[in-house]
């Protein structure tokens, strides 16, 4: 078994058709993440959902445009996720935002440039002890 420590997981949840400053606002998010330093983000397209105003958003074969639910997650420490707060606050108009503690398993990985054995996935996080 590999390396377990705590962490917080980060889960925001938005609209394909939610943009930022003229782009995709999951992406923005992802990419604010990214400039903040933290372990890693995935963003999860939905294929049916609804939210506060009760509307149904759902796939269609054919439709060029749908409004699909999008979920980031993001896992780092918990000061981490909680200094990256106020970004996503800023971020958002409305939307559904839950924090949760998650115990993180690392396995070790191999190292692509010397050949020895790394953790990959989130090296950041130290380990509890």
């Amino acid at each position: 078994m590999g390396q377990t420590t705590r962490a917080t997981r980060l889960r925001i949840y938005v609209g394909e058709r939610d943009t930022w400053h003229g782009g995709g606002l999951a992406q923005a998010i992802v990419r604010a993440a990214r400039a903040h330093g933290l372990a890693g983000a995935t963003v999860l397209q939905g294929i049916e959902g609804f939210g506060a105003h009760s509307r149904i958003h759902v796939l269609h074969p054919f439709s060029l445009s749908n409004d699909l639910p999008l979920l980031i997650e993001i896992v780092d420490l918990p000061e981490r996720i909680s200094g990256f707060l106020p970004v996503v606050d800023q971020m958002l108009a409305g939307g559904l935002v839950t924090s949760e503690p998650v115990e993180v398993i690392l396995w070790p990985g191999l190292d692509a440039q010397d050949g020895k054995r790394a953790a990959r996935g989130i090296p950041r996080i130290p380990p509890a002890g």
